[in-house]
């Protein structure tokens, strides 16, 4: 009886500590592993000693690791692997070999490790990135369906197939040095003969079994069963010497052609995520703070040579499959930390004799220090491009604002709708456009898609739709009109506020992404902007407004109402979400400052309106601060004061042209 309360103890013990690790880490926006790994070091030895990794909490972990990669390979998407295939199964095992090599090889020549076992483990634990804190991220960015987000994810998806052929092949580097070359050959046919048996037994049996499952009707059941196939297969290939990890990993795969796969998925994810707890804080019980602050400036310079070292790998691949430099350094910047599955790794390693307790400590400390610095660098990311854009010769060097390539028009183009963006909605915008017969020039930098706008000799621009380089060659100022359809929040902003300081009159409607961006774009000057969910509840409404007996005038009506009220009458209060906080958020990208209205500038007493800012200056005014009361997206009607402080967004050159027109000089 002891025994099991010291069990039920050390589980509400860890499990505890890990929900508030994780609370307080998602309160900082930080990944909610280093959470948990963080609350495995206080409830530890080297913290409160309240839990010891030994026995039936180990075991637990086990678990949980494989319950993590059997979700890994349920998850697997074969359609987002094929949607950039070249990147992604080209450069993706490119990716991983190199920094095997260039990782592995710079540990054994600088004494790190003493053998070259030792040093294929180190670098393929170095070669593995985070999907789940890089999905995340482009996922808050709504920067997914991008250019760079598909990269990314590509070679992310590879990563994770690599994992499983890893976690079989890797151990047999443990044995003997004169039998290694015959156990690495055994352990490759062991995989090659369960591959050949997964792919009989997934193609027949387990589909007969889970659907036998499903037709049970009993939720406890399809559970258990999905359980038991789970842990029956990591079994199988623990008894052939392929791992616990590999098994659970082709049992997701296994699992995920099956029409029930999203169920199953959906089963599992909650036991998945306690047990994966008690494997990530199991990770901080074996970590000494003691020794990573001992070693910091080792820790310190781990992180340096490897995020720098890995966005190096990466770059390069990316640039070298033709995408361009900007998409090559933030893809680069973007998966560059060490991902959560290479502690699976090293502790494989730790286990096998392979990682000395000093060697797992310092792997465990580099890697949770790049998942915290992750976040924080892809944010920055294209701040930092854009101030790298500002350089002429680093951006003649790197070429970040590429000449756009040109198809089927000249300089003489005009009259023409420009489309920015031939994703999704581009495409359709394209489609309905062209055939009622308007003149066409769509700009998008994703070479796959635009075969279909040669086919039908419709002019387009490849480049980045943001650039001002790109807008130039666009004829803006002798276009009838602009839709802007870019996938990234950011992009939109700076397309919208570039395409304006060229064509100051162009009508141009853009699609908000969600409902924040709605005012800020119209603030930054857009004659129409679309949020699609709102136009989708707007058609749901008419619909059901007219099979409950409403005419169609009266329908009609309401629709346009909300429409030409900007959505504000069924868009949360503005206590919900406009403040400073918010409007900081809306505004990222773009060039702020802040000025005062003094009391000899000519702008004192004159509407935004009659000021007529944008036109003179190129700027935008964002918001208005007065008797300390922020007023965001101010309407042209509102009287500037003295003392009022003004939020301006513009280019470095129209920041200097604002001034001298607040301070009265000639512009």
């Amino acid at each position: 009886m002891a025994a099991e309360l010291t069990l039920i103890r050390e589980m509400v013990t860890v499990l505890g500590a890990a929900a508030g690790g994780g609370y307080l880490a998602s309160r900082l926006k930080q990944p909610v592993l280093l959470g948990y790994l963080l609350s495995g070091i206080v409830v530890g030895p080297a913290g409160l000693r309240l839990v010891t990794l030994e026995g039936d909490i180990e075991v637990l972990s086990e678990v949980g690791v494989a319950l993590l990669l059997f979700a890994l390979g349920l998850e697997f998407s074969l359609k987002d692997l094929l949607r950039v295939k070249g990147i992604a199964l080209g450069g993706g095992p490119l990716q991983i070999i190199s920094t095997i090599l260039l990782g592995g090889g710079l540990a054994y020549a600088t004494g790190w490790v003493t053998t070259w076992p030792q040093a294929i483990f180190l670098g393929a634990v170095l070669s593995l990135s985070s999907t789940a804190v890089v999905l995340k991220s482009l996922i808050e960015r709504n920067e997914v369906q991008t250019t760079d987000g598909q990269v990314m994810l590509g070679m992310l998806i590879v990563q994770d197939l690599g994992l499983g052929l890893m976690l079989a092949v890797l151990p047999a580097l443990n044995q003997p040095t004169g039998i290694i070359g015959q156990a690495l050959l055994l352990a490759l046919f062991k995989v090659l003969m369960f591959t050949l048996g997964a792919l009989l037994a997934g193609r027949w049996l387990i589909p007969f079994l889970v659907r036998l499952l499903a037709q049970t009707g009993s939720q406890e059941l399809f559970l258990l069963g999905i359980l038991v196939l789970c842990l029956g297969i990591a079994l199988l290939t623990s008894k052939l010497g392929l791992g616990l990890a590999m098994g659970a990993f082709v049992a997701g795969l296994m699992i995920s052609n099956v029409e029930y796969a999203d169920h199953a998925l959906d089963r599992i994810l909650p036991m998945r995520d306690v047990f994966a707890t008690l494997f990530f804080a199991s990770i901080g019980v074996l970590i000494e703070p003691g020794f990573i602050a001992a070693n910091l400036g080792v820790v310190l310079g781990l992180v340096a040579i490897t995020m720098v070292g890995k966005a190096l790998i990466v770059a390069i691949i990316v640039n070298l499959f033709g995408y361009g430099p900007k998409t090559a350094l933030v893809a680069g910047l973007g998966i560059n930390q060490i991902g959560e599955f290479s502690f699976v790794l090293a502790g494989m390693a730790r286990s096998q004799g392979l990682f000395s307790q000093e060697l797992y400590g310092l792997t465990v400390g580099t890697a949770a220090a790049t998942l915290l610095i992750t976040p924080f660098l892809l944010r920055a990311t294209p701040y930092g491009l854009q101030w790298l854009e500002q350089w002429p010769w680093i951006n003649h060097y790197l070429r970040l604002s590429q000449p756009p390539q040109r198809f089927h028009f000249d300089d003489g183009l005009r009259d023409h709708v420009v489309i920015a963006g031939y994703g999704r909605v581009g495409q359709m915008l394209v489609r309905m456009l062209y055939f009622q017969g308007y003149s066409l020039l769509v700009i998008d930098n994703n070479e796959a898609v635009l075969q279909g706008l040669r086919e039908r000799n419709i002019a387009y621009l490849y480049g980045d739709a943001s650039s001002k380089l790109v807008l130039e060659k666009a004829n803006l100022p002798q276009a009838k009109a602009m839709a802007i359809a870019l996938p990234a929040p950011m992009a939109t902003r700076l397309a919208l506020k570039r395409a304006l300081s060229l064509a100051p009159d162009l009508d141009i409607t853009v699609r908000a992404h969600v409902n924040e961006e709605i005012d800020v774009l119209y603030q930054l000057g857009a004659q129409e902007v679309v949020q699609p969910e709102f136009e989708a509840s707007l058609e749901m409404g008419a619909h059901l407004l007219l099979k409950l007996g409403d005419s169609r005038y009266a329908v009609q009506q309401v629709v346009t109402r909300y429409r030409t009220g900007r959505y504000r009458d069924i868009m949360p209060e503005r206590s919900e979400y406009w403040g400073a906080a918010d409007l900081a958020a809306n505004i990222e990208g773009l060039q702020r400052k802040w000025y005062t209205i003094s009391p000899h500038s000519p702008l004192q007493g004159l509407s935004l309106a009659q000021a007529n800012i944008r036109r003179l200056t190129g700027v935008t005014v964002m918001a208005i601060e007065r008797d300390k009361q922020l007023y965001s997206y101010p309407t042209g009607e509102m009287i500037l004061e003295i003392g009022d402080r003004l939020l301006v967004v513009g280019s470095e050159a129209e920041h200097p042209a604002f001034r001298q027109l607040l301070k009265a000089e000639k512009v």
